[in-house]
């Protein structure tokens, strides 16, 4: 029961008297998002490598992203601002960062989502159409999708490719015959010589994108508004990362079941996937390779629209709130503005949404027919590696300020976790980083 009319996302905007499943959507689209090709690869590698031994790995990083998540919902719901309003009171110098990090960010994650989510199709329609082709028809359908359709609908697609993913990951990992004995010892923490990067990686990367920051934006979207939907955040929030954290158990019995003991190297990134579609081939025959590859495609394409719909409405935000700043009319109260736009869909038809949505689509399919500019790779890579500590960090900064109603402030428990997330993310970035330019 809710005590208010609705909103015209379609969504009841008022008290909820209790969380419900019913109400939970947002948690699903953020985890869909997060969990693209890349992080199913790093996992099946983890598998590969240690067997189930970093198992215990891959749930401190659930607890991690749920920790983040709900500071990124806690805030909108707390406070009536969105979070690139809070990181505005946080000094200018977030502006520039994020400026140039959505321009270039974009262009770069926007060829390779498309390249992502075209690989599953050449592989199940083989000679039909190249490459290259498929790539350019997914960012435009995606496109398409996210110009004509609110957030209502959008969320339902991102739904049921998440249950396509989730029927077909657990399904492979009940294929392989799973040794419960070793997943469960694989609970305890140990660290095998070389394993420390894979650890890491585990923690701090399945499901840790720019997208952790748009939950808030698909929480007001949702037509979650003010505080009185908290209860339901957060029950939306951990129901998505336990379903995450079920993705990464799967395909890290996957790896170990079906590579480490067969001692069989997968190629690194997304064309690792395409490889295990081959050796599900030669071991369980064509129709379980092929249901692999429909859940590769949907786990991809689910990514792809997510970051279409997500960072575009952060976007959005960002130029709004730049704009107001321009004219000397910044709403430093957050009362109206983009919280309640977002909830109504105006941002969804605002011409930044727009201009974004074509930012993605369109210049990166240069990048498709030319090899990647190697300065703008580094520059991609070296900016994506510092966006996780950020967020941790202006969180904390945030939500332990005046910035946040004092009942809805970090406790003891939200401080250590989003603390252990900043330094972990730090670790993570100087890797990248050094990796990047190594």
């Amino acid at each position: 029961m809710v005590d208010t009319i609705g909103s015209e996302s379609g969504e009841l905007s008022g008290r909820p008297r209790k969380a419900s499943w019913k109400y939970i959507g947002p948690g699903i689209v953020v985890a869909a998002t997060g969990v693209g090709a890349g992080d199913l690869v790093a996992t099946l590698i983890a598998g590969s490598k240690f067997g189930y031994t970093l198992l215990w790995a891959a749930v401190i990083g659930c607890l991690v992203k749920i920790s983040l998540a709900e500071a990124c919902g806690r805030w909108h719901l707390a406070t009536g601002r969105t979070l690139f309003e809070g990181w505005r009171t946080l000094g200018s110098w977030t502006t520039v960062y994020f400026s140039v990090y959505v321009v270039i960010w974009g262009f770069v994650y926007g060829a390779t989502a498309m390249s992502s989510s075209a690989l599953p199709l050449v592989a199940l329609f083989p000679g039909f159409l190249g490459l290259k082709t498929w790539a350019v028809a997914t960012g435009v359908v995606g496109l398409v999708f996210v110009w004509f359709n609110r957030y209502a609908v959008f969320e339902k697609a991102m739904t049921v490719l998440v249950g396509v993913m989730f029927v077909v990951v657990v399904y492979l990992a009940v294929r392989v015959s799973p040794d419960l004995g070793g997943a469960l010892a694989g609970l305890a923490p140990a660290l095998p010589d070389g394993s420390l990067f894979y650890t890491l990686g585990l923690i701090g990367g399945v499901g840790g994108t720019i997208t952790m920051a748009a939950y808030g934006y698909w929480v007001n979207a949702k037509g979650w508004t003010n505080s009185g939907w908290m209860k339901v955040m957060r029950l939306d929030n951990r129901i998505a990362y336990v379903t995450t954290g079920i993705f990464v158990i799967a395909m890290l019995i996957v790896g170990a079941e079906l590579l480490h003991s067969t001692s069989i190297a997968l190629s690194s990134g997304d064309q690792g996937l395409v490889d295990l579609g081959t050796v599900l081939q030669d071991r369980f025959g064509g129709p379980t390779a092929k249901l692999f590859l429909v859940g590769f495609f949907a786990a991809s394409f689910s990514s792809l629209i997510g970051v279409w719909h997500g960072v575009s409405l952060m976007f959005a935000d960002f130029v709004e709130r730049y704009r107001r700043a321009r004219a000397g009319s910044a709403d430093e109260e957050g009362t109206g503005g983009t919280v309640s736009e977002v909830v109504t869909g105006q941002t969804e038809r605002s011409v930044p949404f727009r201009i974004y949505l074509l930012w993605l689509t369109f210049p990166p399919i240069s990048l498709l027919f030319l090899d990647k500019p190697f300065g703008l790779v580094i520059t991609y890579g070296v900016l994506g590696a510092f966006f996780m500590p950020f967020l941790a960090l202006t969180l904390l900064w945030l939500l332990n300020s005046d910035r946040t109603p004092r009942e809805w402030r970090n406790g003891l428990l939200s401080n250590a976790m989003l603390t252990i997330a900043g330094l972990l993310f730090i670790v993570l970035c100087v890797e990248e980083v050094r990796d990047l330019l190594m």
